[in-house]
């Protein structure tokens, strides 16, 4: 068994790995390159492997540079299946549909400006057909679900702790039956702990070889509680001397954070409260709505403070002075307004979209202020203003930085070095060799000497195209074994009542259960084949994610 590394390794972005085996090519992420010039224009080279030669492709999460390419990649030939979580489908198919729209705009503009000079068609790199089209092969699974793609191929999407559906995918791979399955593991983005609506990374007992990112392998983020203090701070200074707070934010995840953070301290004792309560809150982004709506509707995979919100009747994701903008027009009047507001608009790296407009009318005013929320790659817009620069280029025209800029690394989706260390050290047993990707240099380099240092894995800093060659397994067959015939959390004996009562009101499954499990007095049968257990828990999860809709809905 071998990988390969072919994106997300010589730059952060564009997250694509490929693993061979048997006779079988999995990918692993299909993502956009995102940052400069050069970067950008990578997305229009060829694959480095056949498109349609990949089996299937494990996705962890629905960001851009993680999926951005997949629309091309099934036009370049993808006929095999996508595998994820039910929640990254849904986001995928606004996210994929948003980014053709983009790629086709921007060929607009640019063969509007090339035809005068005389040059050549500019083709988008897909448009948004092609992402309708793509959306076919996407097969959605649910977290903690055993999917067995093959005889030899067994793979687990656990909760990464990232964005809403985000993963950490486990892979079980039977290169000869005669001997024990080699398992990888692929990190994906890794959430922080704590983090609002989202549960928190899972820890994982096992793996031979493991694929880890290190967005912030050489850096720690703030205190939650010193970054929402700080946030406010913010807000009520700029509010004050009549600016306007401006934050690029991701449509996906971070904008729902900063809603739920906010709803969250309107309906704190604190003094500032009634103040901040008076400062309204425009989404000024189409796609960072539809994408609200989406987690409304995948509610079941909420933290438990969530999920007892909204079971509540208290809706975290909505509050009295919250806007949602829809047309351009809107979109406009909010810089033609001289109100003091907070406007939340994507891009989060101000490469595109409305961001783009709100900083041209904001960043030369002194008594406005920029809040940087996320990660902002090398070479973007995004990347230049926080690192300081007084003039920059939008749309053509040079705009002087007068604006206060800030730069709240404590609502990054990724977590830190202490996190990532933490959560590798979690491992049981940990793996013979861990290769480290979506990192820059430095980053990556950091990171490899602390985890050698403390942990004394063997760190590789993969190179893009090279084969790295994975040996023979450690894990033992038990691990397998008690993954089909221990329940996990969702089954447990304390859970019985709860499913007792479910059997009372649900005919449809009654037949299900009974046949499963062996429910006497309320007690769990204490073995349960996988192919049982997986219909159950599907069905469960899907049963609670009805009544999480509901009362999103109702608001009982």
């Amino acid at each position: 068994m071998n990988i390969s590394f072919f994106g997300a390794v010589e730059t952060v972005t564009g997250s694509c790995h490929l693993l061979q085996f048997n006779d079988k090519k999995v990918l692993l992420d299909c993502g956009q390159f995102q940052g400069s010039k050069r970067e950008e224009n990578m997305n229009f080279e060829e694959f480095n492997f056949v498109p349609s030669e990949i089996d299937y492709l494990l996705l962890s999460h629905c960001h851009i540079d993680h999926c951005g390419r997949i629309p091309l990649l099934v036009k370049r030939g993808f006929k095999g299946d996508i595998i994820c979580t039910k929640p990254t489908y849904d986001l995928c198919q606004i996210m994929l549909l948003d980014s053709a729209h983009i790629h086709e705009s921007e060929a607009e503009w640019l063969n509007r400006k090339g035809q005068r000079a005389g040059k050549k068609i500019v083709e988008p790199l897909y448009t948004q057909e092609d992402a309708y089209d793509c959306m076919k092969y996407f097969k959605p699974c649910l977290y903690e679900q055993m999917v067995e793609l093959d005889d030899d191929f067994v793979v687990r999407f656990v909760d990464a702790g990232h964005i809403l559906g985000s993963s950490i995918i486990e892979m079980w791979i039977n290169e000869d039956i005669n001997e024990e399955p080699l398992k990888v593991v692929f990190s994906g983005d890794l959430g922080t702990e704590d983090k609002p609506i989202l549960n928190n990374p899972t820890y994982i007992d096992k793996a031979d070889y493991a694929i880890i990112e290190a967005t912030y392998g050489n850096r720690l983020h703030e205190k939650t509680e010193s970054k929402m203090d700080k946030f406010i701070e913010i807000i009520l200074k700029t509010a004050r001397r009549g600016g306007n707070v401006v934050i690029p934010s991701f449509a996906v995840g971070r904008t729902q954070e900063i809603i739920y953070e906010l709803n969250k301290y309107y309906d704190s004792p604190n003094k500032d409260a009634e103040e901040l309560r008076k400062i309204p809150v425009y989404i000024d982004s189409p796609l960072a709505a539809k994408t609200t709506e989406i987690f409304k509707l995948n509610s079941q995979v909420f933290d438990e403070e969530t999920r007892t919100l909204l079971m509540s009747g208290n809706n975290p994701l909505q509050f009295e002075n919250l806007y949602f903008v829809q047309s351009q027009f809107e979109s406009k009047a909010l810089n033609e307004d001289k109100t003091p507001k907070i406007i939340i608009s994507a891009s989060g790296m101000c490469e595109a979209g409305r961001i783009k407009h709100h900083l041209k009318h904001n960043l030369w005013r002194a008594e406005s202020s920029i809040v940087f929320v996320g990660y902002q790659a090398e070479n973007t817009l995004g990347r230049k203003i926080r690192d300081g620069e007084k003039l920059v280029k939008i749309f053509g025209e040079e705009i002087t930085v007068l604006a206060e800029i800030y730069d709240l690394e404590g609502f990054s989706g990724h977590t830190d070095k202490n996190g990532l260390l933490k959560w590798l050290n979690s491992f049981e047993k940990k793996p013979k060799k861990l290769f480290i990707v979506h990192g820059e240099e430095d980053s990556k380099k950091d990171f490899a000497k602390e985890v050698e240092s403390t942990l004394s894995i063997e760190c590789i800093i993969p190179n893009k195209g090279v084969v790295y060659e994975l040996e023979k397994n450690e894990v033992s067959m038990q691990e397998i074994i008690k993954n089909i015939t221990t329940p996990p959390k969702s089954l447990q004996p304390a859970d019985s009542e709860k499913i007792n009562k479910l059997l009372d009101e649900i005919n449809s499954i009654k037949g299900l259960f009974n046949n499963a499990l062996n429910l006497t007095e309320g007690v769990l049968s204490e073995t349960i084949n996988v192919e049982e257990y997986n219909r159950i828990n599907n069905k469960l999860i899907e049963l609670e994610n009805a009544v999480m809709n509901l009362t999103m809905l109702t608001g009982k």
